[in-house]
């Protein structure tokens, strides 16, 4: 009890402390920058991204879009061309007036030319800026060129969707946060027995949140995923350590006349079910730290550090909030919703075998629906954005006014010679899906001498070392038909320069499918390992492990086949987070049940009585807990237009709430099922001999 009478001998120093860590803590998070950019989180050793670097230190090439001018006259086009040339970090822009002056006839370009830059009633430019996609400077720059081109414009690339990422992502955070912490606090006033315990809750989490967010400051960035989401979880997954501590408080301030013993008796007790309940958590999130894709570290160490300051501030600010306002909260004490279960516990346990027979009965439609769904994911991150933001809207038109659903950049060595150039083209021409290659060997053509070019044209083009060509294909990014077009691509370009390289967004997303395609299998093996360990130490057993990750496991294949069967497709990072991210959020409820059921048969008890008291006992917290969980994301899932943001909290919610009906339901049917072979391979659940003889007495 040493640990908890510190707690509350220093409470009131323990709260100053907790408030003065709030002002660096909102300083380091306004400090952390976010990254927008998704194609950031790859290895740095994929030719991809070397190519990247590549045209960045060589050609001071970073960012690209393409800017449509609808009904415009040329004129005009030219006048915008200049002031967009004049904007920081704009690089290049190559246009029809980079060649010749508007007053020349069109018709003196090469057909490819002409045709790739004009369609019926539009003309498209192509720009190069200076900074990588998805930096501040280039966000800004896509900021400017919308606001001096005005309505008839419209700005496509990478560049162009972060920026939009960007502004909602800032609009909709605080509302998240609202959402989730008005829902998650009405569920708790309904489930728990205190109109007050709430707030109390959701100031100590909000601490830790501060604390948590402000500690990013230190990772340089964070991506605008883990931003979104981090603080939503983070309230969902510590809420159940708080719910732990008020219960274990309540009890002991029946047998203790003075409160602060009670609390210090109840924060040991909650010190040892926490520390072993958010073991697992931590090790969910641990597991995505394994992803060669980094994002997966990203989200992972933000989200494992979250939960350790939980855990710091159930034990230490959240006795102190309680003990200074115990007056108020036994004040505003009510009956709770949730009344005795033994009835339904009684009756769960005496069918036990119709559960066991659901159990199997949905094992393979489950596993079915589950790895459908996974080769059903979606990459291309437009997709996770509504209809009506302007880079939806530009990308429309680019590919209904020119046909092009993406562009690749080829870097070949200078010195190859223009005949071998050439015949590459050709080559690269006749592929499937690519509607043209341009370069200098296209601007030139047979009528226009290189030597007349502008050095605009040529430095956007050539090198020293390298010159550069865009290749325009109809197949949108992250399709198969533009993986394919990739392959057949690259197959060419190594026949004639063995160091080229093939870049740009749908190279980068083809690599990224192939990597996170991997860390789905290493994150899910990895998490599923970390808990199986985790639970043979802490409950001593060789069986537990199994039964207890295979009923959690069998509530993920559900949670994430259903989307199959609902015909709906995922954001590709989904899966991956959900399948661990539910695993050791949701494991808890397990081991709560598991522990009491452990407790009894250790007390002499049989087990039909042993299981019936277990789930008697846990389905109150399991019910608080795993609706504090279904609250606090699933109204940020309903609200959320950001496609990734809103799967996860639907997912993470939904699968809050089908955890708890197959711990409910399937677990005390293992139990009596298997509890010869528990008792046999687990350590602490033999009866005490004295003990069985008086309960049978």
């Amino acid at each position: 009890m040493k640990f908890g009478k510190v707690v509350m001998k220093y409470r009131i120093p323990i709260l100053v402390i907790a408030v003065i860590l709030i002002v660096p803590s909102v300083f380091g998070m306004t400090s952390t920058r976010i990254n927008y950019d998704m194609l950031n989180y790859l290895p740095e050793d994929m030719d991809t991204v070397v190519g990247q670097n590549v045209l960045s230190d060589d050609y001071g090439k970073g960012a690209f879009s393409f800017v449509i001018f609808e009904d415009m006259p040329l004129k005009d086009v030219s006048a915008l061309k200049s002031k967009i040339e004049q904007l920081e970090h704009v690089e290049t822009v190559l246009w029809y007036d980079s060649i010749a002056d508007i007053s020349v006839p069109m018709e003196i370009l090469p057909d490819k030319i002409y045709n790739a830059f004009n369609s019926e009633n539009s003309t498209m430019m192509a720009i190069f800026f200076d900074t990588s996609t998805s930096s501040d400077d280039t966000m800004d720059t896509i900021k400017e060129i919308r606001s001096i081109t005005g309505k008839q414009c419209f700005v496509s690339g990478m560049s162009a969707l972060v920026t939009d990422l960007k502004d909602l992502c800032e609009k909709e955070e605080p509302i998240y946060v609202t959402i989730a912490v008005i829902l998650a606090c009405t569920a708790m006033m309904l489930f728990m027995d205190s109109w007050l315990i709430p707030f109390i809750f959701l100031a100590s989490i909000g601490m830790s949140i501060l604390l948590n967010m402000g500690t990013n400051y230190f990772l340089g960035d964070i991506s605008y995923i883990t931003k979104a989401l981090s603080a939503v979880l983070q309230l969902a997954v510590t809420m159940d350590y708080s719910i732990f501590l008020w219960h274990s408080y309540s009890e002991q301030r029946a047998h203790y006349d003075d409160h602060r013993e009670a609390m210090a008796t109840a924060i040991n007790e909650t010190l040892v079910s926490v520390i072993g309940s958010s073991l697992t958590t931590i090790a969910g999130f641990i597991a995505l730290c394994f992803m060669s894709f980094t994002l997966g570290r990203d989200l992972g160490i933000v989200m494992a550090k979250g939960v350790l300051f939980g855990v710091i501030g159930c034990i230490t600010t959240l006795p102190a909030l309680i003990i200074l306002l115990d007056g108020p909260l036994q004040k505003t004490k009510h009956t709770a919703l949730l009344h005795s279960m033994n009835k339904l516990a009684g009756r769960v346990t005496k069918a036990f075998p119709v559960f066991l027979a659901v159990f199997v009965i949905l094992i393979a439609p489950a596993y079915y629906g589950y790895h459908k769904t996974n080769d059903e994911v979606y990459y291309d991150m437009g997709e996770t954005l509504p209809e009506d933001m302007e880079f939806v809207i530009a990308d429309s038109k680019l590919r209904e006014d020119f046909d092009v659903a993406s562009t690749h950049m080829l870097l070949v060595d200078a010195s190859l010679p223009s005949r071998s150039v050439k015949s590459m083209i050709k080559n690269m021409e006749n592929v499937e899906g690519i509607k043209y290659v341009l370069g200098m060997e296209s601007v030139v053509g047979s009528r226009v001498p290189e030597e007349i070019l502008p050095e605009s044209i040529t430095s956007a083009f050539k090198s020293d070392r390298w010159k550069l060509y865009l290749i325009n294909s109809e197949y949108r990014v992250a399709s198969d038909e533009v993986n394919n077009q990739i392959v057949e691509l690259n197959t060419i370009l190594k026949q004639y320069d063995e160091n080229g390289m093939l870049i740009g967004e749908a190279p980068l997303m083809k690599d990224m499918i192939e990597t996170t395609d991997t860390d789905f299998k290493v994150v899910n093996i990895i998490s599923i390992v970390a808990i199986f360990i985790i639970i043979a130490l802490v409950q001593k057993s060789i069986s537990l492990p199994f039964i207890l990750v295979a009923v959690i496991e069998l509530a993920i294949c559900i949670n994430l086949g259903l989307p199959h069967y609902f015909n709906q497709s995922l954001p590709f990072i989904a899966p991956i987070c959900i399948s661990t991210i539910q695993l050791g959020a949701t494991v808890d409820y397990a081991i709560l049940m598991t522990t009491r059921y452990k407790s009894e048969r250790r007390d002499g008890h049989d087990k039909h009585t042993a299981v019936t008291t277990a789930l008697a006992t846990s389905i109150p917290s399991i019910i608080v807990s795993a609706m504090g969980l279904f609250a606090a994301t699933f109204g940020v899932a309903l609200y959320s237009d950001i496609d990734i943001v809103s799967s996860i909290c639907m997912l993470m919610a939904r699968g809050a709430i089908i955890s708890m009906f197959c711990v409910i339901f399937i677990l005390p049917a293992a139990f009596m099922l298997l509890d010869g072979v528990i008792c046999a391979t687990s350590i602490g659940f033999k009866p005490d001999k004295n003990k069985t003889e008086l309960n049978n007495a």
